[in-house]
């Protein structure tokens, strides 16, 4: 009998092995989506058309990135974007349960192949590829994956050193519960539910269920129960990280766990002749007995036969986990439109909502970003995607505070004049709060592991949202001269009038063409229209201020109307400046 130490030393062995396991896996995940880059996000975005391609995306980037979680974690963070719809994303989560579950096959694997030959030569080629700077996410890869090997090679070790098959009480407790009784079935699903919520990792679980099923002690039933549990309980990730999230983003997180409860509920209803269906794919028999207690499972031939069935069950569990999605994801793929109405009635729009919406949009003190949700910062291609998204609403915001102020030019009712300068004024002070907001979620970004193609985009935001900033002080000190001028009694000549609505018109055209290329891709657009546009509006300010000097020389009007007249010439040639500004940026220009 082991002592208590030697309990402790093979506890801690077991959660040592667990920690590396998830560990080894968190970094492939990571290394692969930062050698995919942004063609990770275009594949998540472009081949959702339909919902079998949409369901094919998800299986193939799950199985690429090593992580359910991850992209359901960016699917919710796609809706909350409006990147992808709801039924699109639906269709994804649902290729993200079949991606899943190879996972579980490189599991059993490794408890079937010793993996210690090829651990240590992918440590050794790791660890040079990191210092070469060049390959270095190739070489996080390899270590994540060898640390997942490792993990699996020491979770095996540790199973045969805990010796559970010899363990009278162990066994004695395993073999107490009813394996024909749904009721025990239900316990165990329960019991494999929380312990993946509270952990956080269905692999780690995963790994657990194979450990105790292939030392023999837990019988196959109650160990798909614990798989089928792990199914339900690796939602709770992206319901945790959509809980603050805005309501579509909710609703997605939702489908994911009615997506899953439903398929457990089904697979309760035939679970018996279900999993002896997947059993007799692997040539396991369901009824085959335990390894006896105490026994010598080297001298008995029936223990021998048991030892045999034990190498298979990992194969058992992994086929089981195929076998529920595959079927589940072939069954409810027909009904995303009836999943989409479900959701969105257990989570509906509420009126009060709505009003709280609009209420947000017209007051500044309480002002939200659109698609920015920091606590769906899990991904940091997705994270990029969502600020540039951010970044493109706050060029239509300063777009729009510019026709603000066009329309205040010809405003005389002092009234209308006062009540839209000081829409502006709210306008102004909210691209301030929109500048500081998305330039701290780009900081909180940057804080994790990025590509130097992802640290590249987010200095360039970081450089569109302070120019964009300017564009709204802009537009406000525009507002104020015109208002300083409605205070003085002055009024600008025909012509002047005239000349400023043309350069008016000029910075108009840049800011259209600004937001034209913040929202498409910079290689469809060309940087030169920019440029002439600026160029156009350089020389019309030069032809101004000269013609303005030779005017106020001429007395045509009085010097205080000329320098509201320069004024505004001046702040209409600096907003093109910073609109220039905006689109260098977007472009990686310096």
């Amino acid at each position: 009998m082991a002592t208590n130490q030697n309990y402790l030393v093979i506890a801690l062995q077991l959660l040592g092995s667990l920690g590396l396991l998830i560990y080894g896996m968190r970094m492939m995940s990571e290394a692969l989506q930062k050698m995919a880059g942004p063609g990770l996000r275009h594949i998540l975005a472009k081949m959702t058309t339909n919902r079998v391609t949409g369901m094919l995306t998800g299986t193939l980037v799950t199985c690429a990135v090593q992580s359910s979680s991850a992209t359901t974690v960016m699917t919710v963070s796609f809706v909350s974007a409006g990147l992808l719809t709801l039924a699109q994303a639906i269709s994804v989560i649902m290729g993200a349960n079949i991606g899943t579950t190879f996972t579980a096959w490189i599991m059993s694997l490794g408890y079937n192949v010793d993996l210690t030959s090829i651990v240590y030569p992918f440590f050794l080629l790791g660890m040079i590829l990191i210092y070469k700077k060049r390959h270095r996410y190739v070489g996080d890869f390899l270590f994540g994956t060898a640390f997942l090997f490792l993990s699996l090679v020491m979770l095996s070790s540790t199973g045969k050193s805990m010796d559970l098959e010899h363990n009278e009480s162990v066994v004695a407790f395993f073999a107490s519960f009813d394996t024909s009784s749904h009721l025990t079935i239900l316990a165990f699903l329960a019991i494999g539910t929380l312990i993946t919520c509270i952990v956080q990792s269905s692999a780690a679980v995963m790994a657990i269920t194979i450990l105790l099923c292939s030392t023999g002690v837990l019988p196959i039933y109650l160990g798909i129960a614990l798989v089928m549990g792990e199914n339900i309980g690796t939602t709770a990730t992206a319901n945790l990280v959509a809980l603050g999230a805005n309501k579509p983003a909710r609703r997605a997180a939702l489908a994911h766990l009615l997506f899953n409860v439903f398929g457990v509920m089904w697979v309760l209803i035939v679970f018996y002749p279900f999993v002896n269906m997947v059993c007799s794919l692997v040539g396991y028999d369901p009824q085959a007995p335990l390894l006896p207690a105490g026994g010598d499972a080297t001298a008995s031939g029936s223990a021998q036969a048991a030892v045999g069935a034990a190498t298979s069950i990992p194969v058992v569990l992994a086929m089981f986990h195929t076998c529920f999605n595959v079927i589940n994801t072939a069954i409810l793929i027909w009904f995303i439109p009836q999943i989409e109405r479900i959701v969105c009635w257990l989570l509906p729009v509420k009126p009060e909502e709505e009003e709280a919406a609009a209420d947000k949009q017209g007051n500044n003190a309480e002002y939200r970003l659109q698609y920015i949700q920091a606590n769906l910062v899990q991904t940091p291609e997705i994270a990029v995607l969502q600020a540039q998204k951010e970044t493109a609403a706050f060029a239509e915001r300063v777009g729009e505070m510019f026709g603000l102020v066009r329309t205040l030019f010809h405003e005389t009712d002092p009234k209308d004049f006062t009540e839209l300068f000081k829409k502006i004024e709210n306008e102004e002070d909210i691209t301030d709060k929109m500048e500081i907001e998305i330039a701290r979620y780009l900081e909180q970004v940057s804080d994790g592991h990025l590509s130097d193609e992802t640290k590249q985009k987010i200095r360039q935001m970081m450089r569109e949202i302070s120019e964009l900033e300017s564009i709204g002080d802009a537009c406000y000190k525009l507002a104020r001269t015109l208002d300083r001028k409605l205070e003085s009694g002055k009024a600008f000549t025909a012509h002047q009038t005239e000349q400023l609505e043309a350069l008016m018109v000029l910075c108009d055209q840049a800011l259209t063409q600004m937001q034209t290329v913040m929202h498409g891709h910079r290689a469809d657009h060309d940087i030169r229209e920019s440029f002439r546009i600026e160029n156009d509006i350089n020389q019309l300010r030069q032809r101004l201020k000269t013609e303005n000097v030779a005017a106020v020389n001429n007395h045509e009007y009085d010097y205080t109307v000329g320098t509201f007249y320069v004024d505004i010439i001046n702040e209409l040639e600096k907003l093109g400046d910073y609109v220039v500004n905006v689109v260098e940026a977007r472009f990686g220009k310096q």
